[in-house]
């Protein structure tokens, strides 16, 4: 890495001060080498996952440091969760741009190590390297899951229920008070941009799904355009009933309760929920196995037919401009 920045060391001294101390895992060998050794428990298999997050696209320029390394991070995690996947570890790529002095980057290792710390996983390598465009995080994480039992977003079946985890639209609601501040409580506030900054991983949730679930995923683009994608590679409609949304009193404090807010909740990204399908028959089993992990809210069912659709208090499908964020 070219070193743009008076306050900021090379790129292998700022390896070994601030991300050599978070490769605990014996694999990962203290960044000492170029490769790490993963070694799956008997009878699982690896699960692997990437997400990369862009300045200005996936957050915003003066966010706190500490809480871009958690979103980029967690945002992986989630897709674990989504997977039924225990996490172990995981790879960050970073391409910096001129002006995240020392101080930044302490505070960004700092919120690596929070996680690291709160969801017992390792960084086993990466890399570093100095741009002229916008901060970018790639992070790679992995995970194990007992054979065969990874839950896909294929496997939606006709008749099946479809649930979510905790409440939608509140990421959404919150990146909308950080870009136009409004006259309301710090509760509210804080609730709702915590929500946007630290994302909740359902790895708990996830795992309680194996074997009950038919078909999983997390909601990063929003819920109607996430759940269009178990529909696709399923062959199969989702119906989601706009009534039914979970929403949080606070983010009906913001947005509110109609159904204009309820498109609102539907559409936006970043929630980092799990919305999963599962046969009625099942539909106990996932409740009880969510109990002690997080909420769940049966919020429509899976039909014969394609794609996905939200439905007013009368059945009728509501005409919506955009169902999630779309990144081309």
């Amino acid at each position: 890495m070219t070193n743009s920045n008076s306050d900021r060391p090379s790129e292998f001294a700022l390896i070994a001060q601030l991300f050599a101390p978070l490769a605990e895992a014996p694999g990962a060998f203290g960044l000492t080498d170029d490769a790490a050794v993963v070694a799956p428990p008997a009878g699982h298999e690896l699960v692997i996952t990437t997400d990369a997050l862009v300045e200005g696209v996936h957050f915003l320029a003066d966010d706190p440091p500490q809480f871009i390394a958690k979103k980029a991070l967690r945002v992986n995690l989630s897709d674990l969760a989504a997977k039924g996947a225990e996490a172990a570890g995981y790879l960050v790529a970073l391409s910096l741009p001129p002006g995240l002095d020392m101080e930044w980057l302490t505070a960004f290792a700092e919120g690596l190590k929070q996680d690291q710390r709160e969801f017992n996983i390792s960084l086993y390598g990466g890399d570093t390297t100095s741009t002229s465009g916008p901060l970018t995080i790639a992070i790679t994480a992995f995970g194990f899951v007992p054979k065969g039992k990874m839950i896909r977003r294929k496997g939606a079946r006709p008749d099946d229920l479809v649930f979510v985890s905790g409440t939608i639209g509140d990421a959404g609601a919150g990146l909308a008070l950080l870009r136009e501040p409004q006259e309301i409580s710090h509760a509210v506030r804080d609730f709702l941009v915590h929500r946007y900054h630290e994302p909740r991983p359902r790895l708990c949730l996830g795992r309680a799904l194996r074997g009950v679930a038919h078909a999983a995923l997390d909601i990063s683009d929003g819920l109607l355009a996430d759940l269009g994608h178990i529909a696709d590679v399923s062959g199969v409609r989702i119906e989601v009933e706009a009534h039914r949304l979970p929403l949080s009193a606070a983010f009906q404090t913001v947005w509110g309760s109609d159904t204009a807010a309820r498109v609102k909740a539907a559409s936006a990204g970043d929630d980092y929920e799990i919305a999963f399908t599962v046969a009625p028959r099942f539909a106990d089993d996932a409740i009880k196995a969510a109990r002690d992990a997080a909420a769940i809210t049966e919020i429509g069912r899976v039909v014969a037919g394609q794609g996905v659709c939200l439905l007013d208090d009368a059945g009728r499908e509501i005409v919506m401009d955009r169902k999630g964020y779309t990144h081309f």
